[in-house]
């Protein structure tokens, strides 16, 4: 035995590094074919190894020479001493696993990818090796268990690959687990073998992943529901150990998962990949099993993707492929899912949510002699908010009554906002009830932006509707209301998103340049809304600087007489806040927030650097074709729900430009090149007020204090367009800006026309 260990020794070394073997192919195959001593999953002992070497032929070791390889084996330490057949077979597992991958890559020299294809081919042609495979998923032994499914796995992708047909003893072993219900560990591993081959056909980069794919899920297509309705209506009263049901349970969720974003990458429309849609209640009812809190965590991470349509891009480690055109039933079952997770908060899901974890540390969980207070879930936070918030917006763009979608509007928001006001200290209700959304999600940007864009769907959608019966113009003031107290108002969530990032252009810039966030659309949305609704926009600002007056935060003391003089006129210049409740308009923002409170330096405005707000002229230089001409029309606008189009991501960047683009804006600290740039402008109008008091009979839109949120706000979109600029001229952009920075500077054009109305 010692010789048969030291040429599984050699030969692992020899495939690891991807070497020629020289000896014939039947020589290794006998080394690599585990022998067993029943159908239990055993492996042989010892002598049976022998007595099977024995029988096929009385081969001696072939000659493996490691002499004329050069580099140093990496993965294995040398057991002169092994003696066990557990270890034989783990490492005829091992050597099997990396000679498939080494076919598999682009890497591996031709002769050697052909040698190991052979000898692959010839293993696979045992009629007992796949079943060999499968019987060791009942091994006790963990390990040998795991190693035989993730060598079954890259075997099936190999057949795939290779245009053989799949063992019709291992389709008839899954169908059978998959069938019959059962907390077996053959259920786990057959899942888990699933989701690995999805896995690999979906990183694949060949043009045939689609006939692949629907090749291996056709034989599983109808066992799946069956299995998706046996799992999902199991109880849990009377169980004692709901380990291994939770163990399926996660398994399944990420073969669902892959399942759904086949849908989504690959143009493969299969029964398979629409059950979540058809039956969603059955996963949302397993919020509310008394099982862990990770699993419902996982549960509800697993909704929202799906919502989002971001489903496969955590579980595929590689690049995923684009999106595909939607396929006809997207529609339908996207309103089902939304459907039926407000149903769920209907029916008090919210209210049986628990958002109290433990702590997280490394290393497991807190020992008992550390005595933590338990901190809020953050992500069941997120996720449960941003599933009503998304789930209102795919809702309502197939509802064409704005009386109803007010009246859902008002219900659902006012649940979430019950739900979050415990969680969040100071509660939003003593603040703007818009706030929510820039605290909920102030660590996570790409699901606030989210957030922002379905709010922005649902405020836009809603507008149309009130204008098309007129209602709108009658009701402005009723209409200004409903949208701040049910958290939704755009001009607010717009402005509490600059107050988190400081009112720094380059963030802005960076999420400009960047695929991984929606801010794009969002962005260029808003953008068109505040041309239409400055008015509205410079209303909202002046209560964003009254707030800050009331709770010390008046940068620059200049709004005490208007404030003053509020009580006055509270019926007109409140519409934030419910009739009556004008008084408590300064209790928006939290006393000495951390999260909002700026030191000075932020955000005074020297006078003596004090710059105006005017667009450069576009180079003349002719640019490349644009690829959305967002200012075109308001056709234009992206109003669809459908998440292929909504998703889209935008060009990416290579390492090379970013880095380019990161010298050439240069870091916050260095804004020399822009100060030089805005120096050269002519400077915005200045107060006709001393800068203690404010005329409170000027309009509203003839003044501006210079460290006010209008005038902080403008200034910001105005850095923004000159770094846009300076990049575009360099040919640094990643796609063609022009019509974003039309939209900049028609922004521009308005504030300085409201500053100066003569």
């Amino acid at each position: 035995m010692k010789e048969f260990l030291e040429v599984l020794e050699q030969l692992y070394k020899k495939v690891l590094l991807g070497a020629t073997l020289e000896n014939d192919n039947q020589d290794y195959v006998v080394y690599l074919n585990p022998a067993f001593s029943d159908q239990d999953g055993c492996t042989a002992t010892l002598s049976e190894y022998s007595h099977t070497l024995g029988v096929q032929g009385k081969r001696q070791p072939p000659s493996v020479n490691l002499a004329t390889v050069s580099a140093t084996p990496v993965c294995l330490k040398r057991h002169s001493q092994m003696s066990s057949a557990r270890e034989i077979t783990l490492l005829q597992l091992t050597v099997i696993k990396v000679m498939v991958t080494r076919v598999l890559s682009v890497e591996t020299e031709f002769h050697a990818k052909e040698k190991y294809r052979e000898i692959i081919k010839i293993l696979l042609k045992s009629s007992d090796f796949e079943s060999k495979l499968t019987c060791m998923f009942q091994n006790p032994d963990k390990l040998m268990a795991h190693m035989a499914a993730k060598c079954l796995a890259l075997l099936l992708y190999f057949q795939l690959k290779e245009q053989i047909t799949l063992s019709n003893s291992w389709i008839a072993f899954c169908q059978k687990n998959l069938s019959e219900y059962s907390e077996s560990d053959n259920i786990v591993y057959c899942l888990w073998t699933l989701t690995v081959v999805i896995k690999e056909i979906l990183k694949d980069t060949c043009s045939q992943k689609t006939e692949i794919l629907k090749q291996f899920l056709t034989p599983f297509d109808t066992i799946f529901e069956v299995f998706y309705n046996s799992l999902f209506s199991q109880h849990f009263e009377n169980r004692q150990d709901t380990s291994k049901i939770v163990n399926i349970l996660i398994c399944f969720l990420e073969l669902l998962e892959l399942l759904i974003a086949s849908r989504i990458h690959l143009a493969l429309h299969c029964t398979c990949q629409r059950h979540l849609f058809l039956k969603p209640s059955c996963v949302l009812d397993v919020i509310t099993w008394p099982v862990q809190a990770f699993v419902k965590r996982k549960v509800i991470v697993f909704i929202k993707k799906c919502l989002l349509w971001k489903v496969g891009e955590d579980l595929c480690r590689a690049s995923v492929p684009p999106l595909m055109p939607p396929d006809r039933h997207l529609g339908v079952d996207m309103l089902a899912l939304a459907d039926a997770i407000l149903q769920a908060v209907d029916l008090g899901l919210l209210r049986t949510l628990s958002v109290h974890g433990k702590p997280s540390c490394f290393g497991g969980e807190v020992q008992g002699g550390c005595e933590r207070v338990p901190g809020l879930d953050h992500v069941i936070l997120r996720a449960a908010s941003l599933l009503i918030i998304k789930s209102l917006e795919i809702k309502f763009q197939n509802c064409a009554s704005a009386s109803e979608m007010k009246v859902d509007l008002q219900r659902f928001m006012s649940e979430l906002l019950a739900f979050l006001k415990p969680h969040l200290q100071p509660s939003v209700h003593s603040h703007n009830p818009c706030e929510w959304m820039s605290r909920v999600f102030i660590e996570q940007d790409d699901d606030m932006l989210e957030a922002a864009r379905a709010s922005m769907g649902i405020y836009l959608k809603l507008t149309r509707e009130c204008e098309a019966t007129e209602s709108l113009t009658r009701e402005k003031g009723i209409w200004n209301h409903h949208t701040h107290k049910n958290g939704y108002n755009p001009h607010c969530i717009f402005l509490f998103f600059l107050k988190n990032v400081g009112f720094d252009s380059t963030v802005l810039l960076d999420f400009l340049i960047s695929s991984e966030t929606c801010f794009l659309e969002y962005f260029v949305r808003y953008l068109k809304l505040l041309q239409k609704d400055w008015d509205e926009f410079f209303t909202i600002c002046k209560y964003f600087d009254i707030t800050e007056s009331h709770d010390g935060m008046n940068i620059c003391g200049c709004i005490s007489s208007f404030a003053q003089d509020r009580h006055s006129n509270q019926t007109e210049l409140c519409p934030l806040a419910t009739p009556g409740s004008c008084r408590n308009a300064h209790a928006w923002v939290s006393p000495a927030s951390d999260a909002y409170s700026e030191p000075p330096n932020q955000v005074l405005v020297s006078k003596g650097i004090h710059a105006t707000l005017q667009a450069n002229s576009l180079s003349p230089r002719q640019a490349s074709q644009s690829l959305v001409d967002y200012g075109s029309s308001d056709d234009s606008e992206i109003e669809s729900t459908d998440p292929c189009l909504a998703n889209s991501k935008q060009t990416s960047l290579y390492p090379e430009a970013v880095r380019k683009i990161r010298d050439s804006v240069g870091t916050r600290g260095d804004q020399k090149e822009l100060s030089l740039e805005l120096q050269s402008r002519p400077s915005v109008p200045k107060e006709s007020n001393a800068p203690g008091s404010v005329d409170c009979g000027t309009a509203p839109s003839s003044i501006v204090s210079e460290a006010g949120i209008s005038y902080r706000t403008v200034k910001c979109l105005d850095e923004l367009q000159g770094a846009i600029n300076r990049l575009q001229k360099k040919n640094l952009f990643p796609y063609n800006p022009t019509a974003l920075l039309k939209l900049l500077k028609q922004i521009e054009t308005i504030y300085n026309k409201s500053m100066n109305p003569l």
